[in-house]
């Protein structure tokens, strides 16, 4: 490809005056049949020196500008070269792309065929957007494209970003970030290897391994997702972990407002509550920073940890939220706190906050000492207890209860007392033929160790049935008696004595005499299948 310089008779005039103006024509392409025309206009010096019979150089030294169609040039000095149509301009470089983009530099090597400026020391670009700062710099004027590789930084507003290496497309706005990349802003660090960042949407886009710490304490390790840096909004794929001062999480897929306060996570999501010693995994868990609440679903299980012991609830759904209670157990009035953006609870030193668990249908719980299910589930920190609705039943070891209402007090994860409020009914399997049972309209049980120890029946009346065994532990017969309360006591697991009070009335069978239509009392059940066997069902 061959290009011509035609310089005009004026230059000659210009060199007795101290300015110049001239114009240069450069046959654009081979591939076009355009003419791509250069005005030198201004300049206090020019001259022309011939290195040979093809190569002819000007320089042009004073207040240099030079157009090319819509871009401007601008510098001290410059060196046209016409057989290679190479601009070579020194001090104080100036390149005005169409008014939108404006470039500085201190050196600038531009070759007019490919429109392709290399610009070094000092350099600066800015299109109203950001700043680029660089010492090398690669910048395509027809493409829009700047390229650096030694290092550079871009401004925009607050947001300061630094780089090895980086690609800026004019077009998009967007810039590609390579190397040590390192993003800074007042609510935010951000370190990775790659990103795409938009100066127009202030949107980051993450496609390696990225770690964000935010001002509040946050951390983000993540290898793909967008932040809006502008509104706090991100999505993040592949496997994200999130931590605070009380919170760890983890999900394949996590989007994060921080406006709102609220994280979402689906996939194999788990929830690491520190300060309430709580584990949650499941499909999809929903956290609300700001009122300290989560929502999980799809499969979702719970664990609470306590002295090496853990409790594991499953359910449908599973909730948990803070309520602010005086000693009195009134609701306290909280208020926003405007400087802080949290909620300030207008209290005193005797006030406490009180978390709460709640579960709603197929609840299942599984502790190696106890366990238990129903349709919905309420657990409060301030006494420890689950409160069972919607045919609760409950185990421990061969023992069942069940009621229309259960409510299970524990200390340190293990049972301490469980009240059956109405249809209260406990049933001890003695073998699979006989199966000790006691009915009333309330049941009050004691556990020592996580073990039932004494449960109290009261009805109207209390009944039971009950397998006597003699000193040489074999079966007596069949005690069937009634009464308006019933004590029952456990040896080592096993049901050990029934003791009657008031209005006692019964009857004792031999073994081989007990009716058939006696041996259940009404509503009997042996709900076996329904219990939780190990933890690893509740994940299934």
């Amino acid at each position: 490809m061959r290009l011509k310089f035609t310089i005009c008779n004026i230059l000659l005039f210009s060199l007795i005056t101290s300015k110049i103006s001239a114009q240069q024509i450069i046959n654009a392409s081979t591939s076009s049949d355009t003419i791509r025309i250069i005005h030198i206009v201004q300049g206090k010096n020019l001259r022309q020196k011939t290195i040979d019979s093809a190569t002819v150089l000007e320089t042009i030294a004073g207040n240099v500008i030079i157009k090319e169609g819509l871009t401007t040039f601008y510098c001290d000095s410059a060196t046209l070269n016409h057989k290679t149509n190479v601009l070579e301009a020194y001090g104080n470089i100036h390149i005005n792309d169409n008014d939108s983009i404006h470039t500085y530099a201190q050196s600038l090597r531009y070759v007019g065929t490919e429109r392709i400026a290399y610009l070094k020391k000092d350099v600066r670009l800015t299109d109203k957007k950001g700043t680029l700062y660089t010492d090398e710099l690669e910048y395509n004027l027809r493409t829009g494209i700047a390229t650096y590789k030694n290092g550079g930084r871009i401004t925009n507003e607050k947001t300061v970003l630094t780089s090895q290496e980086g690609v800026y497309y004019a077009d998009t706005k967007d810039v590609y970030f390579k190397k040590n990349v390192h993003l800074k802003d007042p609510d935010r660090d951000i370190w990775t290897d790659s990103l795409l960042y938009n100066l127009k949407t202030n949107i980051a886009t993450f496609i390696a391994k990225t770690h964000i710490v935010g001002k509040d304490g946050s951390v983000i390790d993540t290898k793909a997702g967008t932040y809006n840096l502008a509104t706090g909004e991100a999505i993040f794929y592949d496997r994200t972990y999130y931590s605070d001062s009380t919170h760890s999480l983890v999900a394949d897929k996590m989007a994060v407002d921080k406006n709102s306060g609220t994280l979402q996570m689906e996939g194999n999501a788990k929830l690491v509550d520190s300060v309430n010693n709580i584990t949650v995994v499941g499909g999809s868990i929903f956290i609300d920073t700001k009122k300290n609440a989560f929502l999980a679903s799809r499969k979702p299980v719970m664990i609470f940890y306590r002295d090496g012991d853990s409790t594991y609830v499953a359910a449908d759904t599973l909730f948990s939220g803070l309520r602010k209670y005086d000693s009195l157990e009134r609701k306290i009035i909280t208020q926003a706190d405007t400087l802080t953006k949290t909620m300030a609870v207008n209290t005193n030193a005797k006030d406490t906050s009180i978390r709460y668990f709640l579960g709603f249908h197929h609840v299942r719980i599984f502790n190696d000492s106890l366990q238990a299910v129903s349709d919905s589930l309420h657990y409060s920190t301030v006494d420890s207890t689950f409160k069972l609705f919607g045919e609760p039943v409950v185990w421990n070891d061969q023992s069942q209860v069940t009621g229309d209402t259960i409510y299970m007090y524990t200390e340190n994860q293990k049972a301490k007392r469980l009240y059956v409020f109405n249809n209260g009914m406990i049933v001890n399997k003695s073998n699979d033929a006989m199966y000790n049972q006691i009915a009333g309209r309330t049941l009050n049980g004691y556990f020592t160790n996580g073990v039932i120890d004494y449960v109290r029946i009261k009805g109207s009346p209390a009944e039971s049935i009950y397998y006597p065994l003699d000193d040489d532990s074999a079966y007596v017969g069949m005690n069937r008696s009634s009464g308006d309360v019933i004590d029952i006591y456990f040896v080592k697991k096993e049901l050990n004595k029934v003791k009657f009070i008031n209005n006692v009335d019964g009857v004792l069978y031999p073994l081989k005499q007990i009716p058939a239509d006696k041996k259940q009392l009404k509503g009997f059940k042996w709900l076996d299948k329904r219990r939780p066997k190990n933890k690893l069902e509740l994940f299934e």
